[in-house]
């Protein structure tokens, strides 16, 4: 297994190790110039022949798991240590592509689903095939969410939701209501609430509990293309195809409490990275980080310039994002400066051409995108920032009780 985040990203350079193409040397004498890696903010990038669908990072160890459009999967171990990536295994188990990855809970199991309608469970330390089930759904599987070391669910292109239970090795729950295809779900602290998205437009609300259907939202323009609790469960937030986000209030699930939209041609995936802050991956290849309540675009923390984004996935330690999109590279950025922003509900609208970089590695992803951010650190504020340029409908922002 890989070493842990501290080691494998250290925050100085290693001591000198000889080179691996050095002669060896005579007794008593010294190399006349000894090398060491390079070490870096991040992990180098990983190139793949296939583009990527999902990446997943392990829960403890420096691991991340990456399924492709041909049905492989790969684990690698990471590190920002020059050349300190390395492949630990692959599969080629699935016939079609394969869509979502996760790991258990206690890291020993990789769970994928794929369009060839099969569930794989794998052993991590050893990359074998643990369990199969070939025609979990009858349509081709699009989405899955662990819910405990127990209880899984995948949802499919149909709107069909399968939760399951590894210890009857069934589908307890078969439930359909969406009309297209569930694009990804997130459970409540109490593993009781189970919420999806669609590309029909509506998010549903299941109670796994009682294993019942309770509602579906009123439909959003664009599909739902991704789910995530925010301001500690009090307010959900899905992304749409048309660039829009929108929010729920926890129990106020049948209509929007708010929506607001970002200057981007979609928003195809979403993670949360505090509890006011999520990363965004769209069409046009960039990484937003956007605040919720007030409702800012902050800047730019990456891009695949040009390329569509699949899906992002953040490190247990919560310092790297991973994405991955069409360029058939997995590419690691820095966001832990996030934990330390905060946006005020009140702001001088200050227009640039440019998104923010909040990486090194980020540059800016086009024009007319404008936020405005304030930063606060060691006492002192400094408002700087971008202003997205898309609202009148922020103005609910500052009567939102749970914006702090």
């Amino acid at each position: 297994m890989a070493a842990s985040s501290q080691e494998a990203c250290p925050a100085e350079a290693p001591t000198q190790i000889e080179a691996p193409d050095q002669v060896s040397l005579g007794e008593g004498d010294e190399p006349e110039e000894a090398r060491e890696p390079r070490v870096r903010d991040t992990p180098e990038d990983i190139l793949f022949e296939a583009a990527v669908n999902t990446i997943a990072f392990h829960p403890t160890q420096d691991i991340l798991a990456a399924g492709d459009l041909d049905g492989d999967v790969f684990v690698y171990s990471y590190s920002c240590l020059e050349g300190g990536n390395k492949e630990l295994w692959s599969s080629g188990h699935h016939l079609k592509s394969c869509r979502e990855a996760a790991f258990s809970h206690d890291g020993q199991q990789l769970f994928t689903v794929s369009k060839d309608k099969s569930i794989h469970i794998l052993n991590v330390e050893e990359g074998r095939l643990t369990k199969r089930i070939a025609r979990a759904h009858n349509s081709p599987i699009y989405s899955l969410l662990l819910i405990d070391e127990n209880l899984f669910a995948t949802g499919d292109e149909s709107g069909m939701l399968k939760v399951w239970d590894l210890r009857r090795d069934a589908a307890f729950m078969e439930l359909k209501h969406h009309e297209e295809y569930i694009s990804d779900m997130v459970i409540d602290q109490n593993k009781k609430m189970l919420l999806t998205t669609s590309g029909d437009g509506t998010m549903g609300v299941f109670n796994i509990k009682r294993r019942r259907f309770d509602l579906l939202s009123e439909y959003q323009d664009g599909d739902l293309t991704s789910i995530a609790l925010m301001k500690r469960g009090k307010k959900v937030a899905c992304s749409s195809s048309e660039g829009t986000i929108y929010l729920f209030n926890w129990d106020g699930f049948g209509a929007t409490s708010d929506r607001f939209a970002v200057k981007a041609e979609s928003i195809d995936c979403m993670i949360p990275i505090t509890e006011n802050i999520v990363c965004t991956g769209s069409m046009d290849g960039v990484i937003r980080a956007i605040n919720i309540l007030p409702n800012r675009v902050i800047g730019s923390v990456g891009q695949h310039p040009g390329e569509p984004i699949e899906q992002l996935a953040r490190s247990p330690n919560g310092r790297f994002l991973a994405s991955c999109a069409h360029d058939q590279r997995v590419k690691f950025w820095d966001v832990a400066p996030l934990s330390a922003m905060l946006v005020d509900d009140y702001r001088k609208r200050k227009k640039s051409r440019q998104l923010k970089a909040l990486s090194r590695k980020a540059f800016g992803g086009g024009e007319d995108f404008f936020a405005d951010l304030r930063e606060e650190s060691a006492g002192e504020k400094s408002q700087e920032g971008e202003e997205d340029g898309a609202s009148e409908e922020e103005q609910s922002d500052s009567e939102d009780s749970d914006s702090d």
